[in-house]
């Protein structure tokens, strides 16, 4: 059994800072691509960042320059830095890991956190 943890949502004014943090956990073998999404009321889930177990990133265009992913391969865990934060990126933040396990050891099963809000408000 895998789970994905994540923390690190609120409420921030326009020009803030958060750090989202996601924590894998369970029988895993190994962690592929890492990401972060996210979904806002009326709106479908898009996609914000990736970081693959190279360490290539790739970002949505509406966020490069303000939010930086990373990840610790010891820990499992993938971050969302998330700077000068703006209204329109108010939203549940959702991470996904593409995932090894022993049940299925020859392709990657992916994985979605519970979710974690994010309001960026005056």
């Amino acid at each position: 059994q895998v789970q994905l943890v994540e923390s690190g949502g609120g409420l921030v004014q326009p020009g803030g800072s958060l750090r989202l943090s996601c924590a894998a956990s369970g029988r895993i073998i190994g962690i592929n691509t890492m990401a972060w999404y996210r979904q806002a009321p009326g709106k479908q889930r898009e996609l914000v960042a990736t970081i693959t177990s190279g360490g290539t990133i790739n970002y949505a265009d509406s966020v490069k320059g303000r939010f930086t992913i990373s990840r610790d391969n010891v820990k499992n865990t993938v971050y969302l830095q998330m700077n000068s934060l703006k209204p329109q990126d108010t939203a549940v933040y959702y991470c996904n890991s593409q995932i090894v396990v022993p049940a299925a050891p020859f392709y990657e099963t992916s994985y979605w956190g519970q979710g974690t809000q994010v309001t960026v408000s005056s």
